[in-house]
């Protein structure tokens, strides 16, 4: 059977950067910080008092007041990160096939705070349970690929992905393999994460996970750095349309690149720990560049995984010197996270939108926050601190997810 070829035709972005893909893009490029003082609830009493929320943000600007309260925050992100990549790639829904149209969205997490604040509810209650009737429908991880086809219509293959951290790139792998393989013509995928609540930064607290740098949160997220200390917790969605080539061509789509490899691996090593070798890391990042049919030579970019924690980001860098070689010290380096935080299962969306602009528009957006080298992390192009202008022909995207989760994505320039 002949494989179809996957190509990109929206993209929707929601983050601590940027409400819109273009501001999201803009600001990328010109090194801004997400990263600030929490502002969802009081953060005095705990160790890290910083995260990269979404700014600006009104959901009733995008759903009346009654819909909205059917949604947890995690699942409004999404609704809106996907209809902006909807919008975007300008589909004559009266024309689409939706039984061939598809959602498969992630969340690492799911309803954070709606079950943490319907079971601290209960505690405080006499034991009589009194749960709001949209407490499990809010909470559960897959319902925003359920509301995203309801709103739309779309009745083709929908579900959701959860691996940690790595959540969203495995949605789209699942996207791209069903494509490729004539199930579908269209996929709404991506992922959204709204953690940042009392759970989720006492829990990373407890993990000793977090940045507690609280005094200077711009600087705070510092992947690569010696004095880097844990990541910065982010929030946000991030959609993308991928369809099939002939597709998108007989309609006339505008097209941002095209999907060419994807690989997953597992580090088969600790429950949150990344291998120290790297070697889940090399495997996926090798898997995904054989599928596409390239030689290791010809990658330009990746997009680390990069979180600012003190072993991950050496391990990274190892495996990519281990399948790399020579070649390693060619390819520039990037971890958008300096800027966005850690968007946790929506990490692997937010970071493939950053591949596939920096591929279409020959730029890679810098790490910003690196004042002191690490001897223990090999010499390469991290684009340290300022954007770099090269030619993109293929951009790797990685993502890695505790328990050992790893998703690589390779993105190549759409000529024709």
């Amino acid at each position: 059977m002949e494989l179809k070829r996957v190509v990109v035709t929206g993209l929707g972005a929601l983050t601590p950067i940027g409400n819109t893909v273009p501001e999201f893009w803009e600001n990328l490029l010109n090194g801004v910080s997400g990263a600030g003082a929490i502002t969802q609830f009081d953060a005095e009493k705990f160790k890290t008092q910083i995260a990269c929320e979404v700014k600006g943000f009104d959901v009733k600007e995008h759903l009346d007041r009654k819909e909205a309260r059917k949604h947890d925050r995690y699942s409004q992100f999404g609704l809106v990160a996907s209809q902006q990549a909807i919008d975007d790639a300008n589909f004559d829904l009266e024309k689409l096939d939706v039984d061939r149209v598809g959602v498969i969205w992630a969340s690492g997490i799911g309803g954070l705070k709606t079950f943490q604040d319907e079971i601290a509810s209960f505690t405080k209650g006499d034991g009589t349970p009194r749960f709001n009737p949209f407490f499990i429908p809010k909470m559960i991880p897959d319902i925003c690929a359920g509301h995203i086809s309801i709103r739309h219509g779309f009745r083709g293959p929908n579900y959701a992905t959860v691996s940690a951290c790595a959540s969203s790139a495995n949605a789209l792998a699942d996207a791209f393999n069903h494509i490729r393989l004539g199930k579908a013509d269209v996929f709404v995928t991506g992922g959204s994460e709204a953690a940042v609540t009392e759970g989720g930064m006492g829990g990373f607290n407890a993990l000793h996970a977090l940045s507690t740098r609280n005094d200077d949160p711009t600087t705070a997220s510092r992947p690569f750095d010696k004095d880097r200390d844990g990541f910065v917790l982010g929030e946000g969605g991030c959609a993308l349309i991928f369809e099939e080539l002939e597709h998108a061509l007989a309609r006339g789509a505008k097209i941002y690149a095209e999907v060419v490899g994807t690989g997953l691996s597992a580090d088969a090593h600790h429950m949150t720990a990344p291998h120290p070798e790297g070697l889940g890391a090399h495997n996926c990042m090798k898997y995904a560049i054989e599928e596409a049919g390239i030689d290791i030579s010809e990658i330009d970019h990746i997009n680390t995984h990069g979180t600012s924690t003190p072993v991950g980001d050496i391990a990274e860098p190892k495996a990519i010197v281990s399948l790399f070689g020579e070649h390693a010290k060619n390819i520039s380096i990037n971890s958008t996270k300096s800027m966005t935080g850690h968007l946790l299962g929506a990490a692997g969306a937010i970071e493939a939108i950053a591949t596939i602009l920096a591929v279409k528009n020959d730029v890679i957006p810098p790490t910003i926050n690196h004042f002191t080298d690490d001897p223990e992390i090999p010499e390469l192009d991290f684009t340290f601190n300022e954007a770099k202008k090269r030619e993109v022909n293929y951009g790797l995207s990685n993502t890695f997810g505790f328990g050992g989760h790893n998703a690589s994505i390779v993105f190549k320039k759409y000529k024709g």
